[in-house]
């Protein structure tokens, strides 16, 4: 036998096989963190998505409180002449901004939090003038016009709105019946 052979191959060995492996390791790591990086992003993502629903389902409740206050006919006699009071809100000035988009507006009117809400809802109520209940009624003179005819037509307008938390804004227009 022939043992010369064995001590050779071993001696020609030049440690490819480390290199190799730290080369793997490496690949390894690098996609582990491409993973880590993209479950983090969709749990953030996932997150917002809960906070957003959430506001949106605090403005709604707000919105529908404020339909149900601006449906009652207490409403029109409530209307003031100018400005806002306890959320009802005079026609608006076409020469003016938004109401809702004025930093300084202080109209708003706090709505009901549901249990476990993490910010209290707001809204107000516009008086828009009256509106035809059905179309053309509003072009019969008035002396034949039916008392059904005009109607008051409210604009409702909710937020909610926290820091650090998603901001939403509704708007709904209803006619008073």
């Amino acid at each position: 036998m022939k043992s010369t052979n064995l001590p050779t191959r071993l001696g020609r060995q030049d440690g490819a096989s480390l290199l190799i492996v730290l080369i793997l390791l490496l690949i390894m790591t690098l996609l582990g963190l491409a993973a880590l990086r993209g479950t983090l992003l969709e749990e953030r993502m996932s997150a917002n998505l809960r906070d957003r629903s959430l506001g949106f389902q605090a403005a709604e409740a707000a919105l529908r409180e404020g339909e149900a206050l601006a449906a009652l006919a207490t409403t029109r006699a409530a209307v003031p002449a100018s400005g806002c009071s306890n959320g009802i809100c005079a026609t608006p000035n076409a020469s003016q901004p938004d109401r809702w988009l004025s930093s300084s507006f202080n109209g708003w009117r706090n709505g009901t939090t549901s249990v476990g809400q993490a910010v209290a809802p707001s809204f107000f109520i516009e008086y828009m003038g009256d509106a035809p209940t059905w179309p053309g009624c509003d072009r019969i003179d008035e002396s034949n016009r039916s008392p059904l005819c005009m109607r008051p037509r409210y604009r409702v307008t909710a937020r909610s709105e926290a820091a650090d938390r998603a901001s939403v804004l509704l708007q709904t227009n209803l006619i008073a019946q």
